[in-house]
Protein backbone atom coordinates (compact mmCIF):
# COMPACT_ATOMS: atom_id res chain seq x y z
CA UNK A 1 0.00 0.00 0.00
CA UNK A 2 2.80 2.15 -0.47
CA UNK A 3 2.84 5.55 -2.46
CA UNK A 4 4.14 8.70 -2.56
CA UNK A 5 3.02 11.59 -0.65
CA UNK A 6 0.78 13.88 -3.25
CA UNK A 7 2.53 16.98 -4.95
CA UNK A 8 -1.17 18.54 -5.39
CA UNK A 9 -2.39 17.64 -1.69
CA UNK A 10 -5.69 20.31 -2.04
CA UNK A 11 -7.17 18.10 -4.82
CA UNK A 12 -6.56 15.01 -2.30
CA UNK A 13 -7.70 16.73 0.98
CA UNK A 14 -10.80 17.26 -1.17
CA UNK A 15 -11.24 14.50 -2.44
CA UNK A 16 -10.80 12.65 0.95
CA UNK A 17 -13.54 15.51 2.63
CA UNK A 18 -15.94 13.37 0.77
CA UNK A 19 -15.91 10.14 2.49
CA UNK A 20 -17.04 11.77 5.99
CA UNK A 21 -19.33 14.71 4.21
CA UNK A 22 -20.93 10.92 2.56
CA UNK A 23 -20.63 9.39 6.32
CA UNK A 24 -22.48 12.45 7.75
CA UNK A 25 -25.83 11.49 5.85
CA UNK A 26 -25.86 8.15 7.80
CA UNK A 27 -27.19 9.48 10.92
CA UNK A 28 -30.02 11.03 9.07
CA UNK A 29 -30.72 8.10 6.41
CA UNK A 30 -30.61 5.92 9.41
CA UNK A 31 -33.05 7.85 11.73
CA UNK A 32 -35.78 8.62 9.22
CA UNK A 33 -35.29 5.55 6.98
CA UNK A 34 -34.39 2.41 8.51
CA UNK A 35 -36.32 -0.09 10.50
CA UNK A 36 -35.67 0.96 13.85
CA UNK A 37 -33.51 -0.99 16.21
CA UNK A 38 -31.35 -2.77 14.21
CA UNK A 39 -27.77 -1.03 13.93
CA UNK A 40 -26.01 -4.09 13.60
CA UNK A 41 -27.68 -5.68 10.39
CA UNK A 42 -27.37 -2.02 9.10
CA UNK A 43 -23.72 -2.25 9.74
CA UNK A 44 -23.85 -5.55 7.80
CA UNK A 45 -25.47 -4.56 4.85
CA UNK A 46 -23.45 -0.98 4.57
CA UNK A 47 -19.94 -3.45 4.58
CA UNK A 48 -20.49 -6.81 3.28
CA UNK A 49 -21.75 -6.32 0.17
CA UNK A 50 -19.33 -3.89 -0.76
CA UNK A 51 -16.52 -5.63 0.52
CA UNK A 52 -17.71 -8.74 -1.49
CA UNK A 53 -17.84 -6.51 -5.13
CA UNK A 54 -14.46 -4.74 -4.45
CA UNK A 55 -12.42 -7.90 -3.75
CA UNK A 56 -14.07 -10.11 -6.74
CA UNK A 57 -13.32 -6.72 -8.70
CA UNK A 58 -9.39 -6.24 -7.61
CA UNK A 59 -8.57 -10.49 -6.79
CA UNK A 60 -5.82 -9.44 -5.10
CA UNK A 61 -4.66 -11.38 -2.31
CA UNK A 62 -2.63 -9.90 1.17
CA UNK A 63 0.76 -10.99 1.56
CA UNK A 64 0.60 -14.17 4.06
CA UNK A 65 2.27 -12.26 6.84
CA UNK A 66 -0.03 -9.25 6.56
CA UNK A 67 -3.02 -11.06 7.62
CA UNK A 68 -3.01 -10.61 11.23
CA UNK A 69 -2.25 -6.86 10.41
CA UNK A 70 -5.04 -6.96 7.94
CA UNK A 71 -8.00 -8.36 10.68
CA UNK A 72 -6.83 -6.08 13.35
CA UNK A 73 -7.64 -3.10 11.17
CA UNK A 74 -10.82 -4.55 9.76
CA UNK A 75 -12.09 -4.58 12.83
CA UNK A 76 -11.49 -1.27 13.79
CA UNK A 77 -12.05 0.42 10.68
CA UNK A 78 -15.38 -1.32 9.87
CA UNK A 79 -16.42 -4.04 12.17
CA UNK A 80 -15.85 -2.18 15.42
CA UNK A 81 -16.28 1.36 14.19
CA UNK A 82 -19.42 0.51 12.21
CA UNK A 83 -21.36 -1.03 14.97
CA UNK A 84 -20.38 1.52 17.36
CA UNK A 85 -21.33 4.05 14.74
CA UNK A 86 -25.11 2.68 14.18
CA UNK A 87 -26.02 2.06 17.73
CA UNK A 88 -24.80 5.57 18.71
CA UNK A 89 -27.08 6.85 15.48
CA UNK A 90 -30.24 4.77 16.66
CA UNK A 91 -30.06 6.21 20.26
CA UNK A 92 -28.70 9.88 19.32
CA UNK A 93 -29.81 12.50 17.67
CA UNK A 94 -27.53 12.80 14.59
CA UNK A 95 -25.46 15.23 15.20
CA UNK A 96 -25.20 15.21 18.59
CA UNK A 97 -23.73 11.28 17.50
CA UNK A 98 -21.20 12.91 15.39
CA UNK A 99 -19.78 15.37 17.54
CA UNK A 100 -19.02 12.87 20.05
CA UNK A 101 -16.93 11.80 17.34
CA UNK A 102 -15.29 15.08 16.74
CA UNK A 103 -12.60 13.74 19.40
CA UNK A 104 -10.82 11.63 16.51
CA UNK A 105 -8.35 13.90 15.48
CA UNK A 106 -7.34 14.32 19.12
CA UNK A 107 -7.27 10.92 19.56
CA UNK A 108 -4.78 10.39 16.63
CA UNK A 109 -2.59 13.31 17.59
CA UNK A 110 -2.04 11.54 21.20
CA UNK A 111 -1.28 8.52 19.24
CA UNK A 112 1.44 10.21 17.24
CA UNK A 113 2.98 11.82 19.52
CA UNK A 114 3.10 9.35 22.29
CA UNK A 115 4.10 6.57 20.12
CA UNK A 116 5.68 7.20 17.49
CA UNK A 117 7.32 10.51 19.02
CA UNK A 118 6.02 13.04 16.42
CA UNK A 119 4.71 16.31 18.21
CA UNK A 120 2.09 18.09 16.64
CA UNK A 121 3.11 21.81 15.84
CA UNK A 122 1.08 23.81 18.16
CA UNK A 123 -1.18 25.78 15.12
CA UNK A 124 -2.31 21.88 14.11
CA UNK A 125 -2.98 21.24 17.46
CA UNK A 126 -5.13 23.99 18.80
CA UNK A 127 -7.05 24.47 15.16
CA UNK A 128 -7.94 20.39 16.17
CA UNK A 129 -9.38 21.92 19.48
CA UNK A 130 -10.71 24.69 17.73
CA UNK A 131 -12.65 21.96 15.72
CA UNK A 132 -14.08 20.25 18.88
CA UNK A 133 -15.14 23.33 20.24
CA UNK A 134 -16.56 24.55 17.00
CA UNK A 135 -18.65 21.43 17.22
CA UNK A 136 -19.91 21.64 20.96
CA UNK A 137 -21.36 25.51 20.22
CA UNK A 138 -23.01 24.38 17.28
CA UNK A 139 -24.88 21.67 18.67
CA UNK A 140 -24.91 22.32 22.49
CA UNK A 141 -28.44 23.04 23.97
CA UNK A 142 -29.96 22.20 27.42
CA UNK A 143 -32.52 20.15 25.57
CA UNK A 144 -30.16 18.27 24.52
CA UNK A 145 -30.48 14.39 25.60
CA UNK A 146 -27.55 12.39 26.52
CA UNK A 147 -28.43 8.87 26.33
CA UNK A 148 -25.56 6.83 27.93
CA UNK A 149 -25.09 3.81 26.27
CA UNK A 150 -25.24 6.19 22.83
CA UNK A 151 -22.75 8.49 24.17
CA UNK A 152 -20.29 5.07 25.16
CA UNK A 153 -20.66 4.11 21.63
CA UNK A 154 -20.18 7.08 20.00
CA UNK A 155 -16.74 8.00 21.67
CA UNK A 156 -15.71 4.42 21.85
CA UNK A 157 -16.46 4.55 17.65
CA UNK A 158 -14.27 7.39 17.71
CA UNK A 159 -11.28 5.73 19.67
CA UNK A 160 -12.08 2.94 16.98
CA UNK A 161 -11.37 4.74 14.15
CA UNK A 162 -8.65 7.01 15.33
CA UNK A 163 -6.28 3.49 16.45
CA UNK A 164 -7.24 2.19 12.62
CA UNK A 165 -6.37 5.62 10.74
CA UNK A 166 -3.08 5.36 12.78
CA UNK A 167 -2.35 2.22 11.99
CA UNK A 168 -2.95 2.04 8.68
CA UNK A 169 -0.60 4.62 7.89
CA UNK A 170 1.54 3.21 10.33
CA UNK A 171 1.51 -0.40 9.32
CA UNK A 172 1.48 -0.24 5.17
CA UNK A 173 -0.20 -3.38 4.26
CA UNK A 174 0.92 -4.44 1.12
CA UNK A 175 -2.24 -4.01 -1.04
CA UNK A 176 -3.46 -1.12 -3.58
CA UNK A 177 -6.03 0.89 -2.06
CA UNK A 178 -8.79 -0.84 -3.60
CA UNK A 179 -8.25 -4.35 -2.87
CA UNK A 180 -6.93 -2.98 0.88
CA UNK A 181 -10.27 -0.99 1.13
CA UNK A 182 -12.47 -4.05 -0.17
CA UNK A 183 -10.82 -6.76 1.82
CA UNK A 184 -11.06 -4.49 5.01
CA UNK A 185 -14.72 -4.59 4.17
CA UNK A 186 -15.15 -7.91 3.19
CA UNK A 187 -13.81 -8.76 6.55
CA UNK A 188 -15.22 -6.04 8.88
CA UNK A 189 -18.37 -7.47 7.24
CA UNK A 190 -18.11 -11.26 8.08
CA UNK A 191 -17.17 -9.90 11.70
CA UNK A 192 -20.44 -8.37 12.22
CA UNK A 193 -22.39 -11.19 10.26
CA UNK A 194 -22.69 -13.53 13.94
CA UNK A 195 -23.33 -10.49 15.79
CA UNK A 196 -26.23 -8.87 13.52
CA UNK A 197 -27.89 -12.78 13.75
CA UNK A 198 -27.72 -13.20 17.48
CA UNK A 199 -28.36 -9.32 18.37
CA UNK A 200 -30.64 -7.89 15.91
CA UNK A 201 -34.69 -8.77 15.31
CA UNK A 202 -34.87 -10.26 11.77
CA UNK A 203 -35.27 -7.48 9.01
CA UNK A 204 -39.16 -6.78 8.54
CA UNK A 205 -40.36 -6.44 4.51
CA UNK A 206 -38.47 -3.62 3.14
CA UNK A 207 -40.03 -0.39 1.37
CA UNK A 208 -38.65 0.84 -2.07
CA UNK A 209 -37.10 3.84 0.06
CA UNK A 210 -35.58 1.32 2.81
CA UNK A 211 -34.28 -0.99 0.24
CA UNK A 212 -32.65 2.19 -1.75
CA UNK A 213 -31.55 3.47 1.69
CA UNK A 214 -29.29 0.21 2.09
CA UNK A 215 -28.29 0.15 -1.00
CA UNK A 216 -27.17 3.89 -0.37
CA UNK A 217 -25.43 3.07 2.55
CA UNK A 218 -23.02 0.26 1.07
CA UNK A 219 -22.30 1.76 -2.28
CA UNK A 220 -22.15 5.53 -1.03
CA UNK A 221 -21.05 4.91 2.39
CA UNK A 222 -19.07 2.14 2.16
CA UNK A 223 -17.55 0.78 -1.34
CA UNK A 224 -16.77 4.88 -2.38
CA UNK A 225 -16.38 6.45 0.78
CA UNK A 226 -14.02 4.24 2.59
CA UNK A 227 -11.61 4.03 -0.91
CA UNK A 228 -11.45 7.72 -0.99
CA UNK A 229 -10.83 7.48 2.82
CA UNK A 230 -8.13 4.60 2.29
CA UNK A 231 -6.09 6.66 -0.41
CA UNK A 232 -6.07 9.51 1.50
CA UNK A 233 -4.67 7.77 4.64
CA UNK A 234 -1.68 6.97 1.98
CA UNK A 235 -1.16 10.32 0.51
CA UNK A 236 -1.90 12.68 3.22
CA UNK A 237 -0.27 13.18 6.94
CA UNK A 238 -2.16 11.28 9.45
CA UNK A 239 -3.41 14.23 11.47
CA UNK A 240 -4.98 16.19 8.57
CA UNK A 241 -6.98 12.86 7.33
CA UNK A 242 -8.51 12.35 10.58
CA UNK A 243 -8.99 16.39 10.77
CA UNK A 244 -11.24 15.49 8.26
CA UNK A 245 -13.61 13.08 10.12
CA UNK A 246 -14.93 16.78 11.36
CA UNK A 247 -16.98 17.23 8.11
CA UNK A 248 -18.99 14.29 9.52
CA UNK A 249 -20.70 15.71 11.80
CA UNK A 250 -20.60 19.25 10.01
CA UNK A 251 -22.74 17.05 6.91
CA UNK A 252 -24.70 15.75 9.67
CA UNK A 253 -26.38 19.29 11.21
CA UNK A 254 -26.27 20.90 7.63
CA UNK A 255 -28.72 17.67 6.63
CA UNK A 256 -30.87 18.03 9.81
CA UNK A 257 -31.07 21.94 9.20
CA UNK A 258 -31.98 21.53 5.43
CA UNK A 259 -34.64 18.09 5.16
CA UNK A 260 -35.69 18.34 8.92
CA UNK A 261 -36.37 22.16 9.24
CA UNK A 262 -33.87 21.83 12.42
CA UNK A 263 -33.07 25.52 14.13
CA UNK A 264 -29.87 26.95 13.48
CA UNK A 265 -29.55 29.65 15.74
CA UNK A 266 -26.44 32.43 15.69
CA UNK A 267 -24.31 30.46 17.64
CA UNK A 268 -24.46 27.65 15.98
CA UNK A 269 -23.83 29.46 12.70
CA UNK A 270 -20.39 30.91 14.47
CA UNK A 271 -19.82 27.18 15.84
CA UNK A 272 -20.25 25.95 12.00
CA UNK A 273 -17.44 28.88 11.18
CA UNK A 274 -14.46 27.45 13.38
CA UNK A 275 -15.25 24.00 12.62
CA UNK A 276 -14.59 25.00 8.86
CA UNK A 277 -11.88 27.28 9.88
CA UNK A 278 -10.18 24.51 11.96
CA UNK A 279 -10.20 21.64 9.33
CA UNK A 280 -8.50 24.46 6.75
CA UNK A 281 -5.89 25.01 9.57
CA UNK A 282 -5.34 21.63 9.89
CA UNK A 283 -4.34 20.47 6.43
CA UNK A 284 -2.22 23.64 5.69
CA UNK A 285 -0.44 23.44 8.78
CA UNK A 286 0.09 19.62 8.08
CA UNK A 287 0.71 19.97 4.53
CA UNK A 288 3.30 22.51 5.42
CA UNK A 289 5.49 19.89 7.51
Amino acid sequence: MTAPVSTFPWRDSLLTALAPAIWGSTYIVTSEILPPDRPFTAALIRALPAGILLVLLTRKLPLRQDWLRLLILSALNIGVFQALLFVAAYRLPGGLAAVLGAIQPLLVMVLVWAVDGKSPAQTTLWAAVAGVIGMAILLWSPQTQFEPIGVAAALLGAASMAAGIWLTRRWQVRLPVLALTGWQLLLGGAMLAPVAYLVDAPLPHLTATQFLAYAYLCLAGALLAYVLWFRGIVRLPTVAVASLGLLSPLTAVILGWALLSQAMSGSALVGLLIVLVSVFAVQWTSSKR
